[in-house]
């Protein structure tokens, strides 16, 4: 089976590419394996209790993505940095199914993947 890895590095509801990278995730979960890193401010992404008025909810989505079986880690320093804490990975303000891991699997995943898109502003 084939690997698909999508970085994203922009927050929710500043541009379209956290739904731009759920549509391509969707469709790909079809026939591939799919990551998902969030770098930099992208890491807001995965946040609970998200209440968006005039947007799709990203964080609902990003969850849907997890359950299908996507792959949906957070880098540490950018999450610690933007006031996520974890405990052995595990973030208590994040949606089920995501982790805060280490820029070790980012490098993992590019080396592991057939094809890596990178979405960012």
């Amino acid at each position: 089976m084939k690997t698909l890895t999508i970085v994203l590095t922009d927050g929710p509801y500043i541009n379209q590419n956290a739904e731009i990278a759920y549509r391509i995730a969707r469709a790909a979960l079809r026939n591939c394996r799919v990551n998902i890193f969030l770098y930099l401010d992208a890491v807001h992404i995965p946040k609970r209790g998200q209440r968006p008025v005039q947007f799709m909810n990203i964080g609902s989505l990003f969850q849907e993505l997890a359950s299908m079986g996507a792959t949906i880690r957070a880098c540490p320093r950018c999450a610690s940095s933007r006031g996520y804490a974890s405990e052995n990975g595990v973030c208590q303000e994040y949606i089920e199914g995501v982790r805060i891991t280490s820029l070790y699997d980012l490098e993992r995943m590019i080396r592991e993947s057939d094809r890596v898109i990178s979405l960012s502003g």
